[in-house]
């Protein structure tokens, strides 16, 4: 990807489009409760079955649910816009129930399968974000801002949230905040809801749009290569990490975690205020080749330091993946399954983080750091490269016509 030209649209202007600023706000109310209960709803089953082997597979088995199944709860809602309230109310109450068995000492086995069973039901926030960002802007500079900051503002809730959710769970305890989570659930949805109420017919999700609910987003050209690139791009985070802690430990891990989410941040928001010449259907090949070089830094200096650079870069390259693969979805995949297939794109980032860390654990054991540094590069690189005649063969055109572009000045 070649330097950038100015002449992107600015975040204010984003905000700025009618509805985009009360749904952007209730979106991301909605989905604070997901950077927020991963560690209170460890510690609340941990405490309910006094097993940290027990509460660890559980929230394994809720996680890899939400993650398998979130395609398909978002063709659910994009077809049936009301499936959305119902998600909902089913997560919150589900949560508290959770809550209320471990805090109240009650079946062991209830309260774990309900902590699985909530993990089939969390509304695909995000997914239907992005669609709403697709039809609110306009013109693709101003799309591209959108998801730019849609994908920043997700990363630092994601950043701070299990921070907040270890804070809050130590002042009270993880039942509580499991609490505390539903109703955010609540409150957030419900704001949601409204504002989906309130904006115009255009925005607002309709499964009869366009006719194309009927196709799976996996049967477009170019879309299963897509996926593929985004899992061996996230499953290098967990590669990398597991080497860091197996070089440098767990204080130095903590901390040079952090840079991830920080170049993300910047990396998106730089991205989202630009306007990047060349194909849109290049980028995902030339920032998968990006994290792949940043990754492999430590393989020629190992360092600690070097190390944190290396995050720094690649935090930026991922992120900047995931919003240049949002803006894939629109061009490769028809309206009435844009839903869908941006939560293909969440499944298969967290797919791929959950097989790096299943091949990086056996790496370190077998072979040291250094190997799972060069693993990590190659990995990515090698993935790149399988998948860049597929993606780069044409262009890809538009299963609904551009809206004329408007360019606002940065």
């Amino acid at each position: 990807m070649s330097g950038p030209d100015r002449g992107g649209a600015t975040f204010r202007a984003v905000l700025a489009l009618p509805h985009a600023r009360r749904l952007f706000t209730a979106a991301m109310l909605a989905r604070s409760c997901y950077g927020l209960l991963p560690l209170p709803l460890l510690l609340a089953l941990q405490q309910a079955t006094r097993s940290y082997t027990l509460a660890g597979a559980t929230a394994a088995a809720s996680g890899l649910a939400t993650a398998l199944l979130g395609p398909y709860r978002a063709r659910l809602v994009e077809r049936h816009p009301r499936a959305l309230t119902v998600f909902a109310l089913c997560y919150a109450a589900l949560l508290t129930a959770v809550a209320v068995g471990c805090a109240a000492g009650g079946p062991v086995p209830l309260t774990l399968g309900l902590a699985v069973l909530a993990g089939t039901c969390p509304p695909p926030v995000g997914p239907l974000m992005r669609t709403l960002w697709g039809r609110l802007a306009r013109g693709e500079a101003q799309q591209q801002a959108a998801l730019s900051l849609d994908t920043a503002a997700e990363s630092t809730v994601f950043a701070l949230g299990p921070v907040l959710g270890a804070l809050l769970a130590a002042a009270v305890t993880p039942p509580v905040v499991l609490l505390l989570s539903a109703l955010l659930v609540v409150i957030g949805f419900g704001l949601l809801a409204r504002a989906l109420r309130g904006a115009p017919e255009r925005v607002r999700v309709s499964g009869a749009a366009g006719g194309g609910g009927a196709s799976t987003p996996l049967r477009r050209p170019g879309f299963l290569p897509l996926l593929l690139v985004v899992l061996a791009t996230a499953s290098g985070l967990s590669l990398f990490e597991l080497g860091v802690l197996a070089a440098w430990g767990t204080v130095a891990t903590g901390v040079l975690g952090t840079l991830f989410s920080v170049g993300g941040v910047l990396g998106g928001l730089l991205y989202g205020r630009r306007r990047w010449p060349g194909p849109l259907t290049r980028r995902p090949v030339v920032l998968a080749a990006g994290a792949a070089a940043a990754y492999g830094l430590p393989v020629l200096l190992h360092s600690a330091p070097t190390a944190g650079v290396a995050l720094l870069l690649a935090g930026a390259f991922t992120d900047v993946l995931l919003i240049t693969s949002y803006q894939l979805v629109d061009r490769l995949v028809p309206e009435g399954s844009r839903t869908e297939a941006g939560a293909w794109v969440n499944t298969a980032f967290n797919l791929g983080a959950a097989a790096g860390s299943a091949l990086g654990g056996t790496l370190v054991d077998r072979s040291g750091p250094s190997v799972v540094f060069a693993v990590t590069a190659a990995v990515i690189g090698a993935c790149a490269l399988l998948c860049a005649p597929a993606l780069t063969r044409r262009p890809a055109d538009r299963t609904v016509p551009d809206h004329e572009e408007e360019r606002v000045a940065a």
